[in-house]
């Protein structure tokens, strides 16, 4: 892709600042701003910022970098539990609420002084609290109003469990962005025998909640969309929500055909399997997965056993979130980089360019496709 910046000046001094466990993502991001806008090698965009935190846990933010005309992009993952800070003598992962606070706390650092401040949250801190059903908080909606109400001017999150979370913040500039040309790339560049047909290949939704985004891999792939719903048993409440009693899938015949079962996150992942178990149970070929955000809240022992007894082939997640060492020496698991891509944001929001064709991109797509399907 050529960057064209012959619309604006750049809005302000850019700057790229890494939250902890954000460092490795920022360096990447940094590496393809030098080489596209021709800096020295020892020149770098990105700012890190400090949170010392006290004996009982308590922090403050610091920037030791002038703020003033800052174009600033802050980059948190909020779901980095490899990020720890001691307590009470005691190390303690930091939870999202903890990542969510030193996030304010630097945003207060820069004092007013920077021209802009963006943040690129790829997970959503608290996506999934999107809406009420009873007397309950709406933690997400209260962040967001939160972060326009410090001078966040931009918020780019990816896959957001429920992009409708904007409106909490309508005069707030918010954008949502799809990873599926990087997905699709990732699969062809993996999986080299791959058919892209009707009579080859499904996209399945595990629930009605992903729909829209399998709707988009179906359309742009040209092949058919299959859907599983949950039935829950809402007598009963098991760690905050109803129990799944089993999951129904509706479509048409999968008997020999690669699927590719599109979610935004993984969590537990126990959905997911189930999924892949039932889909073998009707003779489907070989089953894959796709999902943005790959947490593994608890560990990887069952997708082990999965892959072993040939009940799932390759799991697809990005690293916009973190991932540990042992999850990159597993065979069924592929990373996806999507570093290029939000520098591609990053460049073209500092020129103050429109980003559509970014968040479309429906040509890429073809053109990766035509280039598979000639091969």
């Amino acid at each position: 892709m050529q960057m064209s910046h012959n619309k604006h000046l750049p809005y302000g001094d850019m700057a790229i600042i890494a939250m902890k466990g954000c460092e490795e993502f920022a360096a990447k991001v940094d590496y393809y701003l030098q080489q596209w806008r021709g800096m020295p090698d020892e020149h770098t965009y990105v700012i890190t910022p400090q949170c010392p935190r006290f004996g009982t846990g308590e922090a403050k933010g610091l920037i030791n970098h002038t703020a003033r005309g800052l174009d600033a992009f802050i980059i948190c993952d909020c779901f980095n539990w490899g990020a720890t800070y001691k307590m009470f003598g005691r190390i303690v992962p930091m939870s999202p609420d903890d990542h969510f606070q030193d996030l304010k706390r630097v945003i207060a650092a820069l004092g007013g002084k920077a021209r802009r401040i963006n943040v690129i949250m790829p997970m959503l801190y608290e996506g999934r609290q999107h809406r009420r059903s009873t007397r309950e908080s709406l933690d997400c909606a209260m962040a967001l109003q939160e972060l326009v109400s410090l001078g966040v001017k931009n918020i780019l999150t990816f896959d957001a469990h429920d992009p409708r979370i904007c409106n909490a913040i309508p005069l707030g500039g918010f954008d949502n962005v799809q990873p599926t040309y990087q997905m699709i790339k990732s699969l062809l560049k993996t999986v080299p025998d791959l058919k892209l047909d009707k009579d080859h290949l499904m996209i399945v939704s595990p629930d009605e909640g992903a729909m829209s985004r399998c709707m988009y891999y179906s359309s742009v792939l040209g092949v058919d969309l299959g859907m599983f719903y949950k039935r829950r048993n809402y007598a009963v409440i098991e760690n905050g929500r109803n129990p799944i009693v089993a999951h129904e899938f509706l479509g048409a015949d999968v008997t020999g055909k690669d699927l590719i079962i599109v979610d935004d996150m993984i969590s537990s992942g126990d959905s997911l399997l189930d999924i892949a178990a039932k889909l073998k149970q009707k003779n489907c070929n070989r089953v894959f997965a796709f999902t943005t955000f790959g947490l593994f809240v608890e560990g990887y022992d069952k997708f082990d056993q999965y892959y072993k007894d040939g009940l799932i082939d390759k799991v697809f997640t990005t690293n916009l979130v973190y991932g540990e060492d042992e999850l990159m020496t597993k065979e069924w698991y592929q990373r996806v980089d999507m570093s290029k891509y939000v520098a591609y944001l990053i460049d073209t929001i500092n020129y103050d360019n429109s980003i559509s064709k970014l968040l479309n991109p429906i040509d890429r797509i073809n053109n990766i496709i035509n280039k598979y399907n000639e091969k």
